[in-house]
């Protein structure tokens, strides 16, 4: 065993864990000097936590020295079949990342093209947007972060509200409400499938000019509130959300990462997340053109690059934006199936749980 496991009071958890690699930076060929090591894995927990009712057994979690996540293997199974992209570059490491494999985890490593599927272009560019947002939000504050609190004046409000507070915060519940009264509830579908329609609806709303602001408006229209009133409650709430914006940049200020405090000084914004950005991206095309997941990256020396100012801000969002329409069309001629086979996931779960319950070593209480 290379690695040195960590202690747990769940007494079964190392006889019964069957995979475990590293991933991450080490795991892509693009760890620096001091970068973290990280290690994921899956386990079957005793039979108490299948067919008991006190006890469940999702994951296990352990924070530095090293860091490391050990799922239940139904779980696991769940996230990598939404193709969920932290979860399924698991099952494509390469095998000198690999630390534990038992005989029954290499049955599912032989299978695991099963879990790919064309949701990778929802979830992979999902990630990848969610990279750029924080691109985003924190080179607007590198370049014009608020240098003072808000005050009410600067949304030409009177020192003390109008409306008393019991009354605001009804009326804004009340407009909360309508708002939700319109969504679609999307929690009955995947994961893969919610974000994909999601971004559509954004982007349907954005196209005829209905944006969050203008739904609030809409709202109150809606519920039947006087235009003057509900100009007043949108300067409170515009106020409430300068005042939370002030607070956020704060928080940054106050808990950034001096590494990444670096990156952002000398090249404007966080290089690191931009190198992500690019890792997901790359990999939802190779993805959908059939190529497999390449965990160990054949472009870690250009990522490196990037993540030490190879590109511009400005070359990032341009880049990224021609990514997004590229995958419109890779994955209509994809090959891959639209989602996972379920039957045949099923199956291959079913046939390690029944052996890993009646093989494997481990407390049968499941403490």
């Amino acid at each position: 065993m290379r690695l040195k496991l960590p202690e747990t009071n769940l007494t079964w958890l190392w006889d019964r864990t069957l995979f475990l690699t590293r991933h991450g930076s080490h795991a892509y060929g693009t760890n620096i000097e001091g970068s973290d090591e990280d290690f994921k894995g899956f386990a079957v927990p005793p039979k108490i936590y299948f067919h008991g009712y006190s006890k469940v057994f999702e994951q296990a979690e352990f924070k530095k020295d090293p860091d490391m996540v050990v799922y239940g293997v139904k779980k696991f199974f769940k996230l990598a079949a939404d193709c969920n992209p932290s979860i399924i570059e698991v099952l494509f490491t390469d095998p000198s990342d690999h630390q534990i494999v038992h005989p029954l985890a290499a049955r599912i490593l032989q299978k695991r093209d099963l879990f790919i599927s064309r949701k990778a272009k929802h979830t992979f560019s999902g990630y990848a947007v969610s990279q750029l947002k924080k691109i985003r939000s924190h080179k607007r504050w590198i370049d014009n972060g608020p240098q003072k609190p808000p005050e009410r004046s600067d949304f030409g409000l009177p020192a003390n509200p109008l409306i008393p507070k019991n009354q605001m915060d009804a009326v804004m519940s009340a407009i909360r409400k309508q708002i939700e009264a319109w969504d679609v509830d999307l929690t009955h579908m995947d994961d893969a499938a919610r974000i994909d329609l999601q971004g559509r609806i954004a982007e349907a709303l954005a196209e005829q000019g209905v944006l969050k602001d203008n739904q609030w408006i809409l709202a109150g229209k809606k519920l039947g509130l006087d235009d003057n009133f509900i100009d007043l409650m949108d300067r409170e709430r515009q106020f409430n959300n300068a005042v939370n914006e002030w607070r956020s940049y704060q928080t940054w200020l106050a808990t950034r990462n001096e590494k990444r405090s670096e990156l952002e000084r000398k090249w404007g914004y966080d290089t690191k997340h931009g190198m992500h950005l690019v890792r997901l991206m790359r990999m939802c095309g190779e993805i959908l053109r059939g190529e497999g997941v390449k965990v160990k990256r054949p472009d870690a020396e250009e990522l490196l690059a990037i993540r030490n100012g190879l590109w511009t801000y400005d070359q990032l969002l341009a880049w990224a934006d021609e990514k997004e329409k590229e995958f419109e069309q890779l994955y209509a001629a994809s090959p891959l199936p639209k989602s996972p086979p379920v039957n045949a996931l099923d199956d291959l779960l079913t046939s390690v749980v029944e052996e890993g319950l009646n093989s494997l070593p481990g407390d049968g209480h499941g403490r």
